[in-house]
This record gives C-alpha cells, sequence and structure tokens, in this order.
C-alpha cells in the first residue's frame, strides 16, 4: 500500500490495521475510551506547533490530529454507527447551515452580526440535538440544562471558562473584574483555614474554587487562562534551565544545590527576561 494526498487511502489503511485478522494487534484491541487521550494530546501538539510557529511540525501533528478522527470513524463504522463520510457530511452540513451570508441570502454582513447569527444558528442546533436525546432516552438530569452542552471531556480550565461563559449569557456574572478580585481573596481566606485544619478534602474543595475563580477573573480582563499559564510553563522551564546552566558552569549540580543558591540563580534568570 502507498501513501498518497487522498483521504480514502488514510481510510483503508485505518480499516487494514483494525481487521481483526490480519491488522496490527495494537490497534485492533483498541476502543474509543483507550484512544481518546491519545486524541487530546494530539490536539495539544497541534497547538504546540502552532505556538513554536513550526509549520513544518504543524504538518505533521495536522495528520496525527486526522488520523484520531479516522480511528473514531473507523470504530464507529465497525458498529454501524456511522463512518467517516457521515463525519464530513455532518460538518459540511453545520458550516454551510452557520455561515448563511455566505451560502445564502442574509442579512448578517458585519463581524458582529455574523457572531450574533452564529449563536443563533447554535441555539437551534442545539435544540435540536437536545430533542433528539429526549427521544432516544439520553437526555436526563444536569445535561438537559444550560451547561449541558459543555463537554465534561475538556481540559479544566477550557471548561470553567466555557461554563462561566454560559452562566454570564443569562445574567449570572459579575459586571466588573473588582467583584472577582474579592471572591479570589475570599477563596484564598478559605483555603488558608482548610489547610490550617489539616481538612485534606476541604483543601481539595477550596482549591479547586479558587482556581475556578481565577479562571474567572482571566475572563474579565480578556486573559486566556490556558495560554496565560502556558506562557508561565515556558518561562519556568527557561528559568530553570538557566539554573542548571549556571550550576553546571560551576561545577555543581542540582542535587548539591542549596535552596539559596537556585534562588540566585532562578533571581539572575529573571532578570535576563
Amino acid at each position: 500500500m502507498e501513501p498518497s494526498r487522498n483521504i480514502s487511502r488514510l481510510i483503508e489503511i485505518m480499516a487494514a490495521l483494525r481487521d481483526p485478522e490480519t491488522g496490527c494487534p495494537w490497534d485492533v484491541e483498541q476502543d474509543f475510551q483507550s484512544i481518546k487521550p491519545y486524541t487530546i494530546e494530539e490536539a495539544y501538539e497541534v497547538a504546540d506547533a502552532i505556538e513554536r510557529g513550526d509549520l513544518d511540525d504543524l504538518c505533521d501533528e495536522l495528520g496525527d490530529l486526522l488520523l484520531q478522527v479516522v480511528f473514531h470513524a473507523r470504530m464507529a463504522e465497525e458498529r454501524k454507527a456511522f463512518d467517516f463520510g457521515d463525519v464530513v457530511q455532518a460538518i459540511t452540513r453545520k458550516m454551510i447551515r452557520r455561515h448563511p451570508h455566505v451560502f445564502a441570502v442574509s442579512a448578517a454582513d458585519t463581524p458582529d452580526g455574523v457572531k450574533v447569527q452564529w449563536e443563533e444558528i447554535k441555539a437551534a442546533e442545539k435544540e435540536e440535538r437536545a430533542e433528539r436525546r429526549r427521544q432516544s432516552g439520553k437526555e436526563e438530569g444536569e445535561a438537559a440544562g444550560l451547561l449541558g452542552s459543555v463537554p465534561r471531556a475538556l481540559p479544566a480550565l477550557s471548561e470553567a471558562i466555557k461554563l462561566q461563559h454560559k452562566a454570564a449569557r443569562v445574567g449570572f456574572d459579575w459586571s466588573e473584574a473588582a467583584p472577582v478580585l474579592d471572591k479570589i481573596e475570599e477563596e484564598i481566606a478559605e483555603l488558608r483555614t482548610a489547610l490550617a485544619k489539616g481538612e485534606r478534602d476541604k483543601v481539595s474543595d477550596e482549591f479547586g474554587d479558587l482556581v475556578f475563580a481565577l479562571v474567572n477573573l482571566g475572563r474579565h480582563v480578556d486573559v486566556d487562562p490556558e495560554m496565560a499559564l502556558r506562557a508561565t510553563n515556558a518561562k519556568f522551564r527557561r528559568r530553570f534551565s538557566y539554573i542548571e546552566k549556571g550550576l553546571a558552569e560551576a561545577g555543581e549540580d542540582l542535587e548539591g544545590a542549596t535552596l539559596e543558591r537556585m534562588e540566585a540563580l532562578w533571581g539572575e534568570a529573571k532578570a535576563h527576561d
């Protein structure tokens, strides 16, 4: 089997890998749950390539992410649920429907108008999907509420900001950042109390509340929490690398260095940022 620019070849390759008799043992034994972590990981690797501005890596990582889509579609086809063609049809239908200003006559001819129209169409799609779930008996409990459309499988920071956006649309929100800062201070005080009492479960609960409040602050000051934390992670990597190099140049190593020595080098690294 030869490589190809045609998506059908990738679908054929996946079908061959999943063949129970002649396929790859590892691929054959996978299911939706076992593949899910790889799907998330590949999406993050795409984001990483974009952040690094590495278009060669981006091409490669997009291929890896596409493979995940084909993999899931193949497993669904084996269950006679849907196939890759159904996935393509669903997304093309959605894009055409959500862009009537491009594919049909529409009054939305400004960015703001397009955004409002997009949200209205999404709301209609959500209601249609909810109706299908009700008819199939899948719609129950909190899944039927306002927040039911926010995927639980999202990274926690992304889930938090989407939950907050949803609640804000119906007025459950602060109007400015100042009250959010007060809430953060309140959560810090509650965390201190839990720590002082040694209540492990309570510490975890209050820590989660604090992170949620910080995400809320990010939303109010127009800072993406995920991107901000990734930038801080990169900064930490850079500064810690400076510590390692500084110690190595002085004939020292991490294991033998004191905290004071490392903090001094950390200060130097900050000065170089």
